[in-house]
């Protein structure tokens, strides 16, 4: 009968330590209330509880990676876009975490969906596509400011993918392809000017010293001569033949 109550007794003292006593990794912490009234936070490490009395909620510390689905935008040029994002967050305070909202991580999803679209939908396409890292930060301080009285901190939001209508992508494709051929005519015009301001400044030169024009006769011919013709060229100096003109005159 004795040995019957020991083990009676030793089964008591297991479940009662099995109840009572947590281990908290220490990434974690235990917010603990006591007959429905908060008494704080502890952890990490061993950590001890009166069985029914005292109830415990976990609360991770670590950064959650929360995927914002993709949201129907309008902006405000009228064109419809859909746009996804993903958000970086931790838990600053466990207690304001589990108190001050009732699912903190729903909660988060649901504010970074409405934040997205709201930040989204008030500028236009070109700039939702060129400037999306102070779209990031925009989105990043809204959730972080909207967020601080649970007790939750955003440290990150990235706008993942912008997903264009079909028909606004060949618009886009028919713009960039107008454009590079813009700049090719004008570059080329660029080009045709600056050869043109060359050969000016050239003409400029051998007015200036008649012996240049007989060199550059003489250089010509040279490249004629280097090729396989059967015909020459010599260069006469228009000169030579006024005089033949003016005698016969």
């Amino acid at each position: 009968m004795l040995s019957f109550n020991l083990l009676i007794l030793l089964v008591l003292a297991v479940a009662f330590f099995v109840s009572a006593v947590k281990i908290m990794p220490e990434y974690e912490r235990a917010v603990i209330f006591r007959l429905g009234r908060i008494i704080g936070a502890k952890g990490p490490g061993l950590i001890i509880l009166i069985p029914y009395i005292d109830r415990m909620v976990r609360v991770d510390l670590r950064t959650v990676t929360l995927d914002v689905p993709p949201q129907d935008i309008i902006t405000r040029d009228n064109v419809s876009v859909k746009v996804s994002a993903v958000v970086y967050f931790r838990v600053l305070d466990p207690i304001k975490a589990i108190i001050d909202v009732a699912d903190f991580h729903f909660a988060t999803s649901q504010l970074a969906q409405t934040t997205l679209r709201s930040v989204c939908g008030q500028g236009e396409m070109d700039n939702l596509l060129a400037e999306r890292d102070e779209i990031n930060d925009r989105i990043q301080s809204i959730l972080d400011k909207d967020t601080a009285p649970w007790g939750v901190k955003v440290g990150k939001v990235e706008v993942k993918e912008i997903d264009l209508p079909e028909e606004m992508r060949r618009a886009m494709a028919k713009q960039a392809e107008a454009e590079r051929e813009r700049r090719s005519k004008v570059i080329n015009a660029e080009g045709e000017f600056q050869a043109a301001q060359r050969l000016a400044d050239a003409a400029e030169i051998i007015t200036q010293n008649p012996a240049a024009l007989q060199l550059r006769y003489l250089q010509t011919l040279r490249d004629i001569a280097t090729e396989n013709n059967s015909t020459t060229i010599f260069p006469v100096p228009v000169d030579l033949i006024k005089m033949f003109f003016e005698k016969k005159s």
